[in-house]
């Protein structure tokens, strides 16, 4: 038999965790993109296929974790720690990439050098795996 208030719990739950995920990807979209040197909508919008690349890893390696905290926190206000977490470690990965390991690497991807962005989108892959796997509750 089903159990309709049973649905209505979990439907709720589900509503908010998935409004709270979504909240906090956009938060990381925008702030990520503030804290590159390019502007990866313009580059995008002009067929930029590394700045794509090198966005869509970042954005990956950020849910990657944002997945793990869902599955593992117990607490909107856990998932949101664990979130921010993974938003900083994304951003840090970032700059010690660009700033400090692969000095050109911003100006490669604004040329639309498909190695920079793979190599980027890789790296911010790799780093949200690792992040993941390391939220334990």
């Amino acid at each position: 038999m089903f159990d309709w208030f049973a649905f209505q719990t979990g439907a709720t739950a589900f509503i908010i965790a998935f409004a709270a995920a979504v909240a906090f990807f956009v938060a990381f979209k925008f702030i990520y993109q503030l804290v590159t040197p390019y502007h990866e909508s313009s580059l995008i919008r002009q067929g930029n296929t590394a700045a794509a690349v090198s966005l869509g890893g970042a954005l990956i390696g950020f849910v990657l974790p944002l997945a793990s905290a869902l599955s593992q926190t117990v607490s909107l206000m856990e998932f949101a720690a664990w979130a921010v977490l993974a938003g900083v470690i994304q951003i840090v990965a970032f700059i010690v990439v660009s700033r400090l390991v692969y000095r050109g690497l911003a100006a490669r991807i604004e040329a639309g050098e498909m190695a920079a962005g793979i190599y980027l989108g890789s790296i911010s892959i790799g780093v949200g795996l690792l992040n993941a796997a390391c939220m334990t509750a």
